[in-house]
């Protein structure tokens, strides 16, 4: 909904919450559904009904507990029944600089601001210890914001006794908790409060009368940030870009003004802000976003520009350069098909409002309003659309591994036979029981997953741990290499024992590594594995969403029965493991056993 992208109206959503959520719910499609416990150390019921919008609008549907005002630790400590028979998947504490207890007074040596210092943090190192313990979920902690006033002027940032000074040791103290624990996330107040203008964010008036943390206005912003961590947490992130490129990423038509006259470089002010522009999207390729041109242009044009001498980003910074006359609409479809991505995970990035708007009426694609070119980094950087929570190995290199696969589709072009291709690929394939390396991965691609993944279950890491712990599952992940580079791990498959049935809780691919046989080499080592364990019969479960069609008719390719489907689409498939089980896979070296084509 255009509504809550970013800028939005935080006057229009406050007064139109009730509709907004109505239009939402009536849109239909797939939710994800989650259980989220807001434990606040103010008053929290608006901060959850705004965060409710923005979960619906990004594929979420949040089951809300709040705890009494102010009770946060005590919820916690002290085992609320109905937070513990509540079972969070996400508990998000929303505390704010009103909640430290006690600030360092001018008396204080600096062995008592220590000693206070460490008395604050242990309040909350307890609590984060404890739900660790008791609810193994995902844990979302606001830090604090500076003070509305400061006592000693500049000093106050310097001198231990000032209120700036304490709160910037609080904060790194909670920084490095998250440093070193997983799915522990910070919601950065500190960064939010002086981006929206810390004198509006902490109008004393709203503490005084309402006992919010922050003013009414500002809660929208801070609602769409803790969501767009909710929404990274579990796979809802945006994966690509589509870039238009006159006017966007330089100044000037290249066709019209020649190359050398464009706008880029550090000869005008414009120019150089087109540059800083170019930098932030470089930047976003370093942290896995998939970079692609979406332009009306000639291909040689095009590519003219984007060697110009001062810009930043250069052809080979792109996975796929569509510069052509067809509609935008129609090469950003056809950029998506080819990279094997849904259009829903791009980001349209064009100056051109006509051109925005045709994108998202007819492909659902999100086009921000970026405004002017002073405004497009912001715009686009505050939208939050590729927010970090989990960064592994293969994000850093997630460009490389498409363009690889690139050159993977221009060779099977120069195949007649498709065996032949696959054979000429020399394939490496590990299959493992999940390892520690790979954890992070594995609950990465389990959230990530949408098209192949047959019971769209999402995990976080620690569940992902407890499952590889526990003699109750049988659990593997897959991992494929070629001549042209390592794809790293693109498939994980999790079956829950009951007696000597498996059920399939969990088979998901990634398809970049599609009708390459992997698959097939997944269900071999699943059967081994499921002899090992003593397993008979084999259940897979497929429930249809929107984004997985593809996998219908999964299991009957892997040799499953259709045993049960409801008037919902849901299916239930059964394989009988027995001796005489033949492999499937005859492309992949998998484990040192060679496949035999």
């Amino acid at each position: 909904m255009q509504e809550l992208q970013y800028p939005f109206d935080s006057r229009y959503i406050i007064k139109k919450k009730k509709s907004i959520k109505r239009q939402l719910l009536e849109q239909g499609g797939s939710f994800l559904d989650k259980k989220i416990a807001v434990l606040g150390g103010s008053t929290t019921h608006d901060v959850c009904a705004i965060m409710e919008l923005f979960l619906l609008d990004m594929g979420i549907r949040p089951q809300f507990y709040e705890c009494e005002y102010a009770q946060y630790w005590e919820d916690v400590m002290f085992d609320n029944p109905e937070l513990v028979s509540f079972k969070p998947d996400i508990i998000y504490i929303h505390t704010s600089n009103r909640n430290i207890r006690n600030y360092p007074d001018m008396s204080m040596g600096s062995d008592e601001v220590d000693a206070l210092l460490d008395a604050d943090y242990d309040h909350y190192f307890k609590m984060w210890g404890k739900i660790e313990n008791t609810y193994h979920c995902a844990v979302i902690q606001n830090n604090f914001e500076y003070p509305f006033y400061r006592l000693l002027g500049n000093a106050d940032a310097t001198d231990i006794h000032g209120r700036v000074s304490y709160i910037n040791r609080l904060n790194e103290r909670f920084a490095a908790y998250a440093r070193e624990h997983k799915d522990f996330f910070i919601q950065d107040i500190n960064y939010l409060s002086a981006s929206y203008g810390l004198d509006k964010w902490s109008d004393p008036l709203y503490w005084h009368m309402y006992k919010y943390a922050l003013s009414m206005e500002a809660i929208p912003t801070l609602a769409y940030n803790v969501s767009n961590i909710i929404k990274s947490i579990y796979g809802k992130n945006k994966k690509a870009l589509a870039l238009d490129l006159d006017n966007t990423l330089w100044g000037g038509i290249v066709g019209d003004d020649g190359v050398e006259n464009l706008e880029i470089g550090p000869e005008t002010s414009m120019g150089q802000v087109y540059s800083e522009f170019q930098g932030y999207i470089k930047q976003l390729k370093d942290i896995g976003v998939i970079l692609n041109v979406c332009s009306k242009n000639e291909e040689e044009n095009a590519i003219a520009g984007l060697n110009h001498p001062d810009g930043v980003l250069k052809p080979d910074d792109f996975i796929l350069i569509k510069a052509n006359w067809d509609p935008k609409s129609k090469n950003l479809a056809d950029t998506a098909a080819e990279l094997n991505l849904l259009p829903e995970s791009f980001v349209f990035v064009d100056d051109n409002p006509a051109e925005r708007e045709i994108v998202r009426t007819q492909l659902n694609v999100v086009s921000p309003e970026i405004g002017s070119v002073e405004d497009y980094i912001r715009v686009i950087d505050h939208s939050g659309f590729f927010e970090v929570t989990n960064f592994s190995a293969d994000d850093k290199k997630r460009n490389e591994m498409y363009k690889e696969n690139a050159k993977r589709a221009q060779l099977e072009a120069s195949f007649e036979n498709y065996g032949d291709y696959l054979v000429s690929l020399q394939m490496e394939g590990t299959i493992k029981g999940f390892e520690p390396i790979y954890m992070e991965r594995i609950a990465q691609l389990s959230n990530k997953s949408n098209q192949f993944n047959l019971t769209t279950r999402r995990y976080t890491r620690a569940e992902i741990e407890e499952i590889a712990e526990s003699d109750e599952y049988i659990d593997i992940y897959g991992k494929l290499e070629d001549k042209f580079g390592d794809n790293g791990v693109v498939s994980v498959v999790i079956g829950h024992k009951n007696g000597d049935i498996l059920d399939m809780d969990l088979w998901i691919m990634s398809c970049r590594v599609l009708k390459r046989d992997m698959e097939f080499a997944m269900m071999d080592e699943l059967v081994r594995e499921a002899k090992k364990a003593g397993i008979k019969r084999i259940k897979g479960y497929y429930y249809p969403t929107p984004k997985n069609k593809m996998v219908k008719d999964f299991y009957a390719l892997m040799g499953f029965e259709l045993v049960n489907e409801d008037e919902d689409g849901n299916r239930i498939w059964e394989f009988e493991v027995t001796d005489d089980y033949e492999d499937r896979n005859h492309y992949i070296n998998v484990n040192g056993r060679k496949g035999e084509a």
